[in-house]
């Protein structure tokens, strides 16, 4: 459904301490292996580089999406075991420290992508949280940033436009504002891209 509408990646979310859409390895891994033309994103909760790289083994998707900062190991050490695969930082962007954590993971990350979480909580909050959260910030880290920056973080197709307008980000990443009783709702999602269907058309017009 997602991929019939418009979306560039799908996020394949593996085991999390909390939030909506995990599912299991072997569905992660066959609805990777059935994909063609769009990048698949494993979310994954591992903060070691060898337990992330023993992660992605098992699943095979061309990306990976780390939501908590590592704590072992580095992006370079995942990126010489998997060259080809894209690594996509997750940053929960709290306050102006967020923006330093940012820029410091974009120098060794593919991507970087903005979100709400929490992971200081005794039950960590790593995405799915439906907050927005301060979008002055995400665009103080789009602006400084040299790598692509994607805006996650309480997006629905109310609030997207008035989202890319304020952060001008890459891409826009989207979970609990399509989702209706924790699933797809495909009004919604239908809704969401033509939100920001407007905003690329009011783009190419100069607007």
């Amino acid at each position: 459904m997602a991929i019939a509408h418009g979306a560039d990646a799908i996020g394949l979310v593996g085991h999390m301490p909390s939030g909506p859409g995990v599912i299991s390895e072997e569905l992660i891994a066959e609805i990777a292996a059935s994909v063609d033309g769009v990048e698949t994103f494993l979310l994954t909760s591992e903060t070691d580089a060898e337990q992330i790289v023993a992660h992605h083994s098992k699943v095979r998707t061309t990306a990976i999406q780390i939501v908590d900062q590592l704590t072992s190991g580095t992006h370079r050490e995942i990126k010489n075991e998997l060259p080809d695969v894209t690594v996509v930082q997750v940053v929960h962007v709290v306050d102006e420290s967020s923006v330093e954590e940012a820029l410091l993971a974009s120098e060794t990350a593919d991507v970087v992508l903005l979100d709400s979480g929490n992971a200081n909580l005794e039950v960590k909050e790593l995405g799915g949280t439906g907050r927005t959260h301060n979008w002055g910030l995400s665009r103080k880290i789009v602006e400084a940033c040299a790598k692509p920056v994607f805006l996650a973080g309480g997006l629905s197709p109310d609030n997207v436009a008035g989202a890319v307008v304020s952060v001008n980000p890459f891409g826009v990443d989207l979970c609990s504002g399509v989702r209706t009783d924790g699933v797809l709702d495909e009004r919604k999602l239908v809704a969401f891209v033509g939100a920001i269907g407007i905003r690329r058309l009011g783009k190419e017009q100069g607007i």
